[in-house]
């Protein structure tokens, strides 16, 4: 049955392009201007109280346009950084101070490739800041690093794992703690409502909501209706308000008093109505 959502939203996908910073073509593409205040006007009627900004592989290792984000967001809002190979806590501990929560690595576009710097990453991450690594990754990365990325201390993984030949090892990875961004729905080749019911038949924590706004490369860009896609999927109004809020709260460590619960313009999310979801591939 359909299903309504009237509290507040925590966006853990967000990407935000100032002008001011420099970008780096990444094979051959530079995403268009995608200010704060553009950001803001967006969400705005969506009900979003807080998010997570990501850096994008057009941004590099030059992690000032994000700090500067965070700074115009304000405290509800966290970062997710992309670091070097020779990364030092210093560096992390810095940005930590800034409001970075999470490291990202992007193997879908060409990031950081070595395994061993990787894995030395997210554990120095980890230890010194209690941050978890994020991946960007297609179906055929995934499952050749299954057992590397199950090995990590904290891993979340993008865009429902992006493909469907993708989803049982992310079933087998969430079965061991990893978490899922429920986000890109216009980047995925298999039907996201059917993944998210499956996920959330496996566990109700993994599921994280994300806008992935502005929605660079995506076949699809982000729409309000995708929000009703996420509330039909998981019906049960505790896990929407999970997937919405609570996890991404509990995930990115927020301090309860940023997440708000009444923004001043609530979401209200109607279903679509009566569906089955079946998990499965066209």
């Amino acid at each position: 049955m359909g299903c309504q959502w009237g509290r507040a939203i925590f966006d853990a996908h967000l990407h935000i392009i100032d002008p001011r910073f420099p970008l780096e073509a990444n094979q051959g593409y530079l995403p268009e201007t995608f200010r704060a205040a553009d950001y803001l006007r967006r969400a705005g009627s969506l009900g979003v109280v807080g998010g997570a900004v990501v850096s994008g592989s057009f941004h590099g290792f030059d992690q000032r346009h994000l700090t500067a984000a965070l700074r115009q967001l304000g405290p509800a809002y966290v970062g997710i950084c992309q670091l070097p190979a020779d990364a030092n806590p210093q560096h992390i501990a810095d940005l930590d101070a800034a409001g970075v929560r999470a490291l990202r690595f992007n193997l879908r576009r060409g990031g950081q490739q070595d395994w061993s710097a990787i894995e030395r990453l997210a554990r120095l991450a980890f230890d010194c800041a209690g941050w978890h690594a994020e991946f960007y990754l297609d179906a055929p990365t995934l499952l050749a690093l299954e057992p590397r990325l199950a090995a990590l201390p904290a891993i979340v993984i993008d865009h429902l794992g992006l493909q469907c030949a993708a989803l049982p090892a992310l079933l087998r990875l969430i079965e061991g703690g990893a978490r899922v961004k429920a986000s890109g729905f216009g980047r995925l080749d298999f039907d996201p409502a059917a993944a998210m019911a499956a996920i959330a038949a496996a566990h109700p924590a993994p599921l994280v909501f994300g806008t992935d706004l502005l929605s660079t490369r995506a076949a699809r860009p982000f729409a309000d209706a995708d929000l009703g896609l996420l509330c039909d999927a998981l019906a049960d109004q505790a896990l929407i308000k999970a997937a919405l809020l609570d996890n991404a709260v509990a995930l990115y460590r927020m301090p309860a008093q940023r997440a708000n619960e009444d923004p001043a313009e609530p979401a209200v999310l109607i279903g679509k109505g009566d569906s089955e979801h079946i998990l499965g591939c066209n």
